[in-house]
């Protein structure tokens, strides 16, 4: 949630420019945290992973508009990395070691429910009569 918004107050037409250098380097600083921390979610491979870590490695231009530019372009390649994970990040932090959850198959549930119902009926059947 952190990452898209930050996106946001580079990206949104209604978020102001950032008026001051530092305002700049700091956008530039969060962004290349979530590059980073969103990097290990997709194979290293990925030309958008490339990307993203070619463009946070550079330093912010000097001068008022190629900053804000570096800060657009920076800020982009961020939410195409983070629609990236959403598509295929999870599917690797379950290969890196989460164990898979295991869930009974259709079949399973239908034995399960028969048997239960088997179980009443006996037990129904069971019961003295008065």
């Amino acid at each position: 949630m952190a990452t898209a918004e930050t996106v946001a107050l580079v990206l949104d037409e209604e978020s102001p420019l950032p008026e001051t250098a530092a305002d700049v380097e700091d956008l530039a600083r969060r962004l290349r945290g979530h590059i980073n921390r969103l990097g290990v979610m997709v194979p290293k491979e990925t030309p958008v992973l490339r990307h993203a870590q070619q463009l946070g490695s550079a330093g912010v231009p000097d001068g008022y508009v190629p900053s804000r530019v570096y800060l657009v372009q920076l800020a982009k390649a961020t939410q195409e990395l983070t629609a990236t994970v959403e598509t295929c990040g999870s599917d690797r932090a379950k290969q890196q070691g989460e164990r898979p959850r295991w869930t009974p198959r259709i079949n399973v549930l239908r034995g399960a429910v028969f048997a239960l119902a088997l179980a009443c009926l006996v037990l129904a059947a069971s019961v003295p009569r008065a």
